[in-house]
């Protein structure tokens, strides 16, 4: 594996790790229901921007990996559970971490 790979995954897992951290801890605190975290990502201009910002990002991300996997990089499809499961921070590093597999 290579030294940019390694990084890649490295990212994959801090990007998977870190923000469910946090999740964990404001789940752990208001409870396991999804509405009220919604609702606290509106609670002001700024967390509305990153919200859409993340949105316009992972939407991107989702179109590359269908793109990709109709090219015949199935594995790609794995981007968009971990971008919409995880995250943003997740889904990118891995569809690099693919990508650089192919093109080595």
């Amino acid at each position: 594996m290579t030294p940019l790979r390694l990084v890649y995954l490295a990212l994959v897992i801090v990007g998977a790790i870190l923000p469910w951290s946090y999740f964990y801890a404001w789940f752990s605190e208001h409870g396991w229901a999804l509405g009220p975290m919604i609702d606290a990502w509106y609670v002001n201009h700024a967390t509305s921007a990153l919200v859409y910002d993340l949105t316009i990002a992972a939407v991107t991300l989702t179109v590359w990996a269908v793109v990709e996997a109709v090219r015949g990089n199935r594995w790609f499809l794995l981007v968009i559970p971990a971008t919409f499961g995880i995250g943003v921070s997740c889904g990118l590093p891995l569809a690099l971490f693919l990508k650089a597999k192919r093109e080595a």
